[in-house]
């Protein structure tokens, strides 16, 4: 995956989050302007511990987001025996839903799966 993808992903899970910049600036030590820089694609090469921090923050898999940055590609994730996470699971992840909701979602897959052809 490219700079790009991983600034769409690190956008969107903060939008998913709804954190603001400052919130994941105070949880992780970095400062606003490098992680709105990172959103952007502005910086390059984030380093494995600055993709770490963030794993943490929003409670993805840290292999994800070292596929999103390029550090790992499929064929590595595969060799540990790893896959990286499709959108729906990476926001499943990092949505933090109450049990109600988590109800509403599983009924909503259930109903999904149901209606495949056989």
């Amino acid at each position: 995956m490219s700079e790009k993808s991983l600034a769409e992903e690190l956008a969107r899970l903060r939008r998913l989050r709804k954190a603001s910049l400052r919130e994941v600036e105070k949880a992780t030590g970095m400062s606003n302007a490098y992680l709105s820089q990172l959103e952007k694609g502005d910086a390059k090469n984030p380093s494995p511990p600055v993709l770490y921090k963030l794993a943490e923050f929003f409670e993805v898999p840290y292999e994800s987001l070292l596929a999103s940055a390029g550090y790992l590609d499929e064929e590595q994730l595969a060799a540990h025996g790893a896959r990286p996470p499709s959108q729906i699971e990476r926001m499943l992840m990092s949505a933090r839903l109450s049990e109600e909701e988590e109800s509403e979602v599983a009924s909503f897959l259930e109903f999904v799966v149901s209606k495949r052809k056989k």
